[in-house]
């Protein structure tokens, strides 16, 4: 062990919740993973993109039905899977550990008012007004004055903090899968130095609403013509990226204060590292190298990765694996689960966390880019690429740690 174990600052995972189209909580989704499910997918709703939608959830198993009418769909996902994983780490309802726990978020602003905005475009399309005008008038008239507080990134985290009476520090953080990556980075580092002992941290995505997935098309990001594996559609129409809806939620603990309250610890998380820059190849493949060598991804049983399937950033990343990284299996989420954004590196961190706790690797979604792994993996990798920027790397160990 390294001299983090040795003083208890390690970091472990002691609590998992996670909701996406494979399933609600930790033990469906690796259920699913674990077995070679389908993926699950809708290629009709919003035709002709595909979305890997939500499954259905009673939303009143971790939030009450009046506070779920302050919500908006990802905020109902986020609170719900925070919930999650504090009943799965055992803190639900523990105010003598959430009074003080740190919480760490990964999200966007709310959902548009679909209904407002067409009615603004049907109004300047007839090009008998300024468009300014028209805008300015539509937002003080149909907009109700709460819609605006609803769309606060920090207000997910403001929901979790009343529900769940998570009452210790609150961050937010913004910028898709750089936030996500930012956010698990930011709370390891905060335990590892000593100036946290435990922290909720996570992120929520509702890809099934249409302002969402204009974001994504008004830059040709999207995938046409139905599902293919996250590996494969570098010869498809479109931008590549087929969208799902998810929430992840993590409870990071030192050891020493996992171990003084008996907690069920999955895995240890032994490095996390970011960086972000050019886009271009080389550039990207020269950051890679550094996040990969930081976190010694090649000493990885198998390696998670989490790439979006971006046709320039997924094409990169299949170089980089197939060049520095060729040695080691990968398996490829979002092929099952779809584009989750800012929950892209904590999905992936969880599905780590739980392959080292079942001592068994993830099935292969791509028999033409995944290799068959026979052995029970002893490190788990995690790579993730934004689909235009950001990426970061992690390595886990088993519960008790390990040298890397």
């Amino acid at each position: 062990m390294n001299e983090q174990n040795m003083d208890g600052r390690d970091v472990v995972i002691t609590g998992i919740g996670m909701v996406s189209a494979l399933g609600v909580g930790a033990q469906q989704n690796w259920d699913n993973f674990s077995s070679g499910a389908a993926p699950v997918f809708d290629s009709e709703k919003f035709s002709p993109y595909t979305v890997h939608p939500l499954p259905e959830i009673d939303w009143a198993e971790q939030i009450s039905r009046r506070d779920q009418r302050q919500m908006e769909a990802w905020q109902r996902i986020g609170t719900y899977t925070a919930g999650l994983a504090l009943d799965d780490a055992g803190l639900k309802d523990s105010t003598e550990f959430t009074s003080n726990m740190d919480m760490i978020v990964a999200a966007a602003g709310g959902e548009r008012d679909v209904d407002v905005d067409t009615m603004i475009l049907a109004e300047a399309s007839k090009g008998e007004t300024d468009t300014s005008i028209i805008v300015n008038e539509k937002l003080t008239t149909e907009l109700r004055p709460t819609l605006f507080l609803a769309q606060l990134s920090n207000l997910l985290a403001g929901n979790i903090s009343i529900v769940h009476k998570v009452t210790g520090s609150s961050r937010t953080f913004m910028g898709e899968e750089g936030a996500g990556i930012s956010a698990l980075r930011t709370a390891a580092a905060r335990i590892r130095s000593g100036q946290s002992t435990h922290a909720l941290v996570g992120a929520s995505f509702n890809a099934e609403h249409p302002d969402m997935l204009l974001g994504y098309e008004i830059e040709h990001h999207l995938k046409r013509g139905g599902w293919t594996s996250v590996w494969q559609r570098e010869d498809s129409d479109g931008g590549g990226l087929i969208t799902g809806s998810g929430g992840t939620f993590l409870v990071l603990e030192s050891r020493s204060h996992a171990e003084a309250r008996g907690a069920r610890i999955y895995a240890t998380l032994e490095s996390v590292e970011a960086d972000q820059g050019k886009s271009d190849q080389a550039a990207t493949a020269e950051r890679l190298s550094g996040i990969s060598n930081a976190t010694k991804l090649a000493n990885a049983s198998y390696i998670i990765s989490a790439a979006s399937g971006a046709k320039q950033r997924t094409e990169i990343e299949k170089e980089f694996l197939n060049s520095t990284l060729k040695a080691v299996p990968v398996r490829g989420v979002a092929s099952a689960v779809g584009h989750l954004r800012e929950v892209q590196f904590p999905f992936a961190i969880a599905l780590a966390a739980l392959s080292l706790h079942h001592e068994k690797p993830i099935e292969q979604m791509d028999s033409r880019f995944e290799v068959a792994i026979s052995q029970k993996p002893e490190r788990v990798g995690v790579l993730s690429l934004g689909y235009e920027d950001a990426e970061g790397a992690a390595f886990l160990t088993p519960a008790n740690g390990g040298k890397a």
